[in-house]
């Protein structure tokens, strides 16, 4: 586990918002079993991880995708760039499965879900993934990671360029509609 993931995942299991931008892969939260399995899977034969830290890595999937059907549900917003709906995982059905979530995810009352189309280039403004839980106090936290760090911060002053990068992100994204039009179209390509 990476640094400061712990942390974040003490936060986000009692957040009443969660923010999350994503690039390259579909968020932990928003993945189907079969699609996080192919990753961790990948990670085994790459030889990153073992297969006891895969199977740990899917439990607590497992466990953080209670949010989705907690009482009451926190409002989530995700943010994903282009290339996680682009990139094949796991081969065309599982991916096509993965696609069809997503719209399905979209259309919970509780969820916005948009995509920041390649076409931004410059504009878009995070280049790494961010996730902003929204604590009951109001306060915001925020989680980043690279390829091996990971990093958790509830210091405002250092949560809220992030906050305003994700925010300036929110507006230049496609809006829900496009973004679940362009995630149809993008399945049906696959098939």
């Amino acid at each position: 586990m990476l640094q400061g993931f712990g942390k974040y995942l003490a936060e986000e299991a009692k957040s009443l918002e969660l923010r999350m931008f994503e690039i390259g892969i579909i968020p932990g939260l928003l993945q189907t079993p079969e699609y996080a399995t192919a990753l961790t899977t990948a990670a085994v034969n790459r030889g990153s991880i073992t297969e006891d830290q895969a199977a740990e890595r899917l439990r607590v999937l497992a466990e953080r995708q209670k949010l989705l059907a907690r009482q009451p549900a926190p409002q989530l917003y995700a943010i994903l760039d282009e290339s996680c709906i682009r990139r094949t995982v796991g081969g065309r059905k599982i991916m096509a499965a993965q696609l069809d979530r997503l719209v399905e995810i979209a259309a919970l009352p509780h969820m916005t879900l948009q995509i920041a189309p390649f076409s931004m280039g410059e504009a878009r403004s995070l280049n790494l993934p961010v996730y902003l839980p929204v604590l009951p106090d109001r306060s915001v936290a925020a989680y980043s990671e690279a390829a091996q760090q990971g990093w958790f911060e509830r210091d405002p002053a250092e949560v809220q360029p992030l906050l305003t990068a994700y925010h300036h992100l929110q507006v230049e994204a496609l809006p829900q509609a496009p973004s679940v039009a362009l995630i149809g179209k993008v399945r049906e390509e696959i098939q």
